[in-house]
């Protein structure tokens, strides 16, 4: 018959169809005739023919806060020290992007560390700090 290959007459591709016709297959972004995915986000303002700006755009949104256990706090910090976003970045334990920390309240703290006034508590570590 000429055509080769072990798969028959139509080649695994079935008889019709759009994936059976040859050299052409929807894109890796095809969402099977859903809304695609650019035309989800709201058109920007200002946006029109003759600008340059990007018709369709979206952001990602603010990275949430970093959370960081007592018992991290009790072991890489000395008696006295404070307990601050640079100084946790130092020591490696958030990340360099970090704009906000919650401190959780597993573990026990029993060393005296000062807070910088942008670290955030749980409710059971404030609790815990009250008593």
């Amino acid at each position: 018959m000429g055509r080769g290959g072990k798969r028959g007459t139509f080649s695994g591709h079935g008889s019709k169809g759009q994936k059976a016709r040859s050299g052409v297959h929807p894109g890796a972004d095809f969402r099977g005739g859903d809304t695609p995915l650019w035309k989800l986000f709201p058109k920007r303002r200002g946006a029109n023919k003759k600008t340059p700006i990007k018709h369709r755009f979206f952001q990602l949104r603010a990275v949430k806060a970093a959370t960081l256990n007592l018992e991290k706090i009790e072991r890489y910090f000395a008696d006295g020290e404070t307990v601050s976003l640079e100084t946790l970045k130092a020591k490696n334990l958030v990340k360099n992007y970090v704009k906000t920390v919650k401190v959780l309240g597993r573990g026990q703290l029993k060393k005296v560390v000062k807070f910088a006034p942008e670290i955030q508590f749980s409710k059971l570590v404030t609790d815990a700090i009250k008593k």
